[in-house]
């Protein structure tokens, strides 16, 4: 991190200080604020959801027996923003053959990035200030100190995903396909709500080749789901995964991807970051142990996604088949719930997995030097963070 001005460090009388203003330092930033603490949001660029671009994301709902958004609402999140809960959708497998999906419940939330009005990024920043936090932008933080929460986000790029934004003709629907072709060791979606979609390549490794896997998802889908784009926009994102041993720096809390919680096998990491951040907040309103408290809610499924990273790499796609048939043939809900769980067979094979997970998620393809990837491109790092 660098500083907007030399030698800049927490004062023990400014409250607590949160550096990041995503998901999981908003949420922080809120439930601290509702218990009447003082809370200010040091964010170093200029607004919200700055590495978003109004594209949709998926709010999964299936890791938890409760529903994400009763789990918002528990700890004083309100869910204003932008959603839709999908009940089903298509998942084209390796050969393109497709399998309907649905669950009992949501699957996930369909919400959207960025800014604008309606996004999970702006509602969240409107709810810490009406909670009474000072949330300062082009604030960059150099030493920590104080009272700190870190949530500065990614610190790498173990998942990249690029794709369009786009307005469209096409109805609803959600399309999840999976291919090398076209994203190697991940997945590729199309999300469509209302006109607008987003369609998007989400990779493990081969970074530098983005353009041609992007290509050949929006081709994929146009033959498949009828992909009908107008006026799209290009986008980029990215992800980091770790599984950390304590979750604290320098005697301070950290958070959401600045941590590393996220789903090693497919990505999904704003649950993980807004638990996170509530989790962080509790610790200090409660006087917990943060360590303790995000090991018990975090790790299980953490270390369950471990495992599913693992097998889904040595399956091969004769075995992503056969899951994604079974997958069609019961409530995907409960099935996904069942995958995460930390069973008996998952825990025997997680010290395996562990020794081996890493190295797919290191792209050998990218070494960040006359590389074109969205990493290269956006990613506010230097050689200390790759």
């Amino acid at each position: 991190m660098t500083a907007s001005r030399p030698n800049q460090i927490a004062n023990l009388d400014d409250g607590i200080q949160i550096v990041g203003a995503g998901p999981a330092g908003l949420v922080c930033a809120i439930v601290l604020a509702k218990a009447g603490r003082q809370v200010k949001v040091r964010e170093w660029r200029a607004d919200v959801g700055h590495r978003f671009h109004d594209d949709f994301q998926g709010l999964e709902n299936w890791t938890d027996k409760r529903d994400v958004l009763d789990e918002l609402a528990q700890a004083g999140v309100a869910a204003d923003f932008s959603h839709h809960g999908m009940t089903e959708g298509v998942v084209l497998d390796s050969r393109a053959k497709a399998r309907k999906v649905h669950g009992s419940r949501p699957l996930f939330y369909l919400l959207r990035r960025g800014s604008a009005a309606g996004t999970l990024d702006r509602a969240l920043l409107d709810q810490a200030r009406a909670a009474g936090v000072e949330v300062r932008f082009n604030d960059r933080v150099k030493n920590t100190g104080g009272r700190m929460i870190l949530a500065g986000g990614p610190r790498r790029a173990d998942i990249i995903a690029v794709g369009y934004v786009f307005d469209t003709t096409m109805p609803n629907g959600a399309w999840l396909a999976f291919g090398p072709q076209l994203a190697p060791k991940g997945y590729a979606y199309l999300l469509v709500h209302q006109g607008r979609g987003t369609v998007a390549s989400c990779m493990v490794s081969g970074f530098r080749d983005q353009a041609k896997y992007l290509a050949a998802t929006v081709a994929h889908f146009q033959r498949y789901a009828g992909l009908k784009m107008l006026e799209p926009k290009y986008f980029g994102g990215f992800g980091n995964v770790r599984l950390p041993r304590t979750a604290m720096q320098g005697g301070n809390r950290v958070i959401g991807e600045h941590a590393g919680f996220q789903d090693a096998l497919a990505g999904f990491g704003l649950r993980y970051a807004m638990r996170s951040g509530r989790l962080a907040a509790e610790s200090i309103i409660n006087g917990a142990d943060y360590t303790t408290s995000w090991r018990r809610a975090l790790q299980p499924g953490l270390r369950a996604s471990i495992v599913n990273r693992f097998l889904f790499n040595q399956t091969g796609p004769r075995g992503i088949d056969y899951l994604i048939s079974k997958l069609g043939s019961a409530d995907a809900g409960a099935a996904l719930r069942a995958a995460y769980g930390l069973s008996l067979p998952k825990r025997l094979l997680l010290p395996i997995a562990q020794m081996r997970y890493r190295g797919p998620l290191k792209d050998s393809s990218c070494n960040h030097l006359n590389c074109d990837c969205v990493w290269c491109q956006h990613g506010a790092h230097d050689a200390a963070n790759t």
